[in-house]
């Protein structure tokens, strides 16, 4: 099916940016309960923010906000401990407009059978990773009904679970914490139990740009260690477009820009990419997304043996074959989902 006039603009207009382009007054319902799904979702952070200090602001309210803090400081475990998903949640009709604003959509090329465990490594991870978060984090893409029997963990930054009501948010969609702990609980919990990491991280979100894929991946070998000693398979999953619903401003390495922003993420773990897309109400400046189809492929799983204290060979030998497994989900349907490439896949450190 070919595009609408309203897609054809839009593509236009991000790479026009010599005026504001605004959306036309008459504009079809679906579509702007599609922008306001992801509008919601970015900045459901902030949000929640704002609205727990509102509430702070109201001592009739100190009594239930004094023990919440308690609980989520000190007491809630769940974010280590397989997190708490609602399938009420999961499966809100707010995931399908959210899902079909880009659209995405999930390819599976290989059946994995629920009597295994698995480790699927998210690539690229784009500035935010919209792609994971609809596939694995929401049923929106059929997550479940192309892998019965697998419950998902999609994984984010441990501190995200110290930001009031936005934690309690993301722990309703399966998500838990990246850290090693929590990796181990979910894997342990036996067959069927998967999580997803975006390997990539902070560092990648630098190289996010249109027309890319600059992966960080030669270095990352937890992943690769995590599920060798918990004898669970290796799912690589590449998505087209997560790199080309944003752009950034340059950055390139050696800038004085690009050293700023790794500074910052030496510091704090994580980074902040300056980057920009459309608006609620345009169509070429604000932080929302671009409208551009993000493809999905999960790859073939590689069969991992368990091994308690694997050695950096081992550990070696298995990213090789992870690795070769990303390049041909690449070279299989790059010329389908990446035509506008200005690049062919890289592996940059």
């Amino acid at each position: 099916m070919g595009a609408s006039k309203q897609d054809r603009e839009e593509d236009y207009t991000k790479s026009t940016r010599s005026k504001i382009k605004f959306a036309p007054l008459v504009v079809p319902r679906h579509r702007r309960l599609q922008t306001l799904a992801v509008f919601g979702w970015t900045i459901a952070l902030p949000f929640s923010l704002g609205l727990f200090f509102l509430l702070c602001s109201i001592p009739l309210l100190w009594p239930i906000i004094i023990p919440y803090l308690i609980w989520i400081l000190a007491i809630d475990q769940a974010s280590v401990k397989g997190g708490r998903a609602s399938k009420r949640i999961r499966g809100s009709r707010f995931w399908v407009w959210f899902v079909g604003f880009f659209p995405v959509s999930l390819i599976k090329t290989a059946d994995l059978p629920p009597d295994r465990k698995y480790v699927f490594g998210y690539h690229p991870h784009g500035i935010i990773g919209m792609g994971a978060i609809a596939n694995f984090g929401t049923e929106a893409t059929g997550f479940s009904k192309l892998f019965p029997g697998l419950n998902p963990h999609l994984l984010t930054l441990a501190s995200n679970f110290q930001i009031p009501l936005y934690r309690d948010f993301i722990l309703s969609l399966g998500v838990c914490s990246v850290s090693m702990k929590s990796c181990q609980n979910i894997l342990k919990q036996g067959p069927g139990s998967s999580l997803t990491i975006v390997v990539g991280g902070a560092a990648e979100s630098l190289s996010a740009r249109p027309g890319t894929a600059d992966l960080t991946l030669k270095r990352r070998m937890g992943f690769i260690k995590l599920a060798m000693r918990q004898g669970a398979d290796l799912v690589p999953v590449f998505s087209f477009g997560e790199n080309d619903i944003f752009e950034q401003l340059s950055n390139e390495r050696g800038t004085r820009l690009y050293k700023l922003q790794k500074r910052f993420q030496a510091a704090f773990g994580f980074t902040l990419p300056i980057f920009f897309g459309r608006g609620l109400f345009n169509y070429n400046v604000g932080i929302l997304p671009y409208r551009h189809p993000i493809v999905s492929v999960v790859g073939r799983p590689i069969r991992v043996r368990q091994v308690d204290n694997p050695t950096m060979s081992q550990m070696e030998e298995v990213q090789a074959q992870y690795i070769v497994e990303l390049k041909r989900i690449w070279d299989e349907y790059k010329d389908l989902h990446a035509q506008g490439r200005t690049r062919e896949l890289t592996i940059i450190a």
